[in-house]
């Protein structure tokens, strides 16, 4: 059984995943596709559509084995931008945002 090795060859790099939802209309088939890159690629990428159901953003670093659902930063960072260039939230990415923009709201009620 062959796998494909998602951990890169280098010293110190952090990986970002995609986990990207998408199946038959009416939800019958769901699968799951995960795509790795850097920070800047991903976020182009789901600006741009790339990505049909954007479920979470996952990082991983090479060095020093840790990895984080990075998601509400992902969220985040794509309205910041959309807000830079006064430029509408794209629709394919709103439950994503939205999704994740709770995660944040709760975080920062909890820290509060």
């Amino acid at each position: 059984m062959w796998s494909p090795n998602l951990v890169p060859y280098g010293a110190d790099q952090t990986v970002y995943l995609v986990v990207d939802r998408f199946g038959a209309s009416g939800g019958m088939c769901h699968e799951t596709e995960v795509e790795r890159t850097d920070l800047e690629a991903i976020v182009g990428d789901l600006i741009s559509g790339r990505f049909n159901d954007p479920v979470r953003v996952v990082a991983f670093n090479t060095l020093e084995h840790w990895s984080k659902d990075v998601s509400a930063d992902v969220a985040v960072e794509i309205q910041t931008r959309c807000d830079i260039e006064r430029e509408p939230l794209p629709e394919h990415l709103k439950d994503f945002a939205e999704r994740h923009a709770r995660s944040t709201s709760k975080l920062a009620v909890q820290l509060a």
